[in-house]
């Protein structure tokens, strides 16, 4: 098969499998050989901000000298952006070899009466196998949703285990309360392996203590009274952290300040990796510096800022970094999906004096999509409600929003594009010219 075919395969994954119990994930692995258990590995969950995390630590893995795997989610515009070799998609002939092998393996069980993977497992499959051909020394592993019932959650021993902010999110499927969302996340704790944690969610707190307290592991907390933003330009962060630990001033290079807290947690992260490799602190003060992780408020052309908030915690983030970047009403184009809360997100939107004008548009073929005349409902009402008289236009086409929103921007005016990762990817190729 092309690669064109085996992606569209991969897609298409969805349509005909359901949820899998955690005993066949173990038993798909098993098949593939464990390849998950060939390399160390730091596992990482959480609501928002694991993406950030893992590619800090990917970063200064790879500063160090390491060859670094990291296994992300979702991809923004390249399936492929989910199996990160020295912080770069695996090309074409790395993807196709590791997953004709799983494919193989898929065939056999098949024919034995299993079930086919589900996407995520799939997906993880061939991640771990991929690392495993290409040598890599350490993989830097997210979750995708949850944590405890997680396809990644197979990995018996890694160095470390590293929960980030956790707030509402997927309740239809985690659960209705931050307690029991951050159970399900804590799910990945593993005896004795080290914890690091996100503290700032008081209710999240005594439920991941609960945990570690199970499975007698160190734990560490991270949270904003450890941390001192030095410097915040617009394009960089410098910020001060008093974790014991003999590298405290990092600069990061992005603007959101909620970034400060992922990279925290990051550094908090390096005495446990020192146990097992050689990182000095040069790797880690440049490691920060080279950072990368797209579509995070990401400024993808001057004065146009790309990010993911999904949802309201992540949305607040989102609202934080727009007061610290703006100095005049800017121009909001935004979008959800279903799930999500989007009365609430309308509501935080739709607070202060931040947007001349908010453009809403659809996401392309993706059924969770939510309607956009559904957002401007909410949107019109917060308004009203706040004596605001802010046009709210709908252009269900990203291509069509995304050029009005361009054409409506002023010199020295600021764009900020929102609402979903899925949106994120698609406003990305349109912005490309793809």
């Amino acid at each position: 098969m092309t690669y064109e075919e085996t992606v569209s395969y991969i897609l298409d994954i969805p349509r005909f499998t359901k949820k899998n119990e955690p005993q066949h994930t173990r038993e798909f692995m098993e098949r593939l050989g464990n390849p998950q258990e060939q390399f160390p590995s730091v596992h990482v969950a959480g609501s928002n901000g694991k993406g950030s995390v893992c590619a800090f630590l990917s970063s200064i893995l790879r500063e160090s000298g390491l060859r670094t795997g990291m296994f992300a989610s979702p991809h923004l515009t390249d399936i492929r952006e989910r199996f990160l070799i020295n912080g770069q998609p695996c090309t074409r002939e790395q993807f196709l070899e590791a997953e004709q092998f799983v494919r193989r393996t898929v065939v056999r069980m098949q024919k034995e009466g299993m079930p086919h993977p589900t996407f995520f497992e799939y997906l993880f499959g061939v991640g771990m196998v991929l690392f495993w051909k290409e040598g890599v020394e350490c993989a830097v592993l997210e979750t995708g949703l949850g944590g405890r019932l997680d396809a990644t959650n197979v990995v018996r021993h890694p160095i470390l285990t590293i929960l980030t902010s956790i707030s509402l999110e997927h309740t239809e499927i985690l659960g209705n309360t931050i307690e029991q969302i951050a159970a399900e996340k804590a799910g990945i704790i593993k005896k004795g392996v080290p914890v690091l944690f996100d503290g700032n969610e008081p209710l999240a707190e005594p439920v991941i203590r609960n945990a570690v307290g199970k499975n007698q592991a160190p734990v560490t907390k991270v949270s904003w009274e450890d941390i001192k933003i030095l410097l915040n330009d617009g394009k960089n962060i410098d910020f001060s952290m008093d974790c014991g630990y003999d590298v405290t001033n990092i600069r990061i290079p992005f603007p959101a300040k909620y970034q400060a807290m992922n990279a925290a947690l990051a550094l908090a992260a390096v005495p446990f990796l020192r146990r097992k490799f050689e990182i000095s602190n040069e790797a880690v003060l440049q490691g920060f510096r080279k950072a990368s992780w797209p579509g995070r408020m990401e400024e993808t052309e001057p004065e146009v800022y790309m990010d993911g908030a999904h949802n309201v915690s992540g949305i607040r983030g989102f609202l934080e970094a727009v007061d610290s970047l703006a100095k005049c009403p800017s121009i909001l184009l935004f979008s959800m999906v279903q799930e999500k809360d989007y009365e609430e997100a309308s509501r935080l939107l739709c607070q202060k004096d931040r947007w001349e004008r908010i453009i809403l548009t659809k996401i392309s073929g993706n059924a969770r999509a939510l309607d956009p005349e559904c957002l401007k409902s909410c949107m019109l009402r917060e308004l009203s409600r706040a004596g605001k008289h802010i046009p709210v236009l709908v252009i269900e086409c990203p291509r069509e929003a995304y050029r009005e929103a361009m054409e409506q921007k002023k010199p020295g005016q600021k764009l900020f594009c929102a609402g979903s990762l899925y949106l994120i990817g698609e406003l990305k190729n349109i912005a490309a010219g793809t």
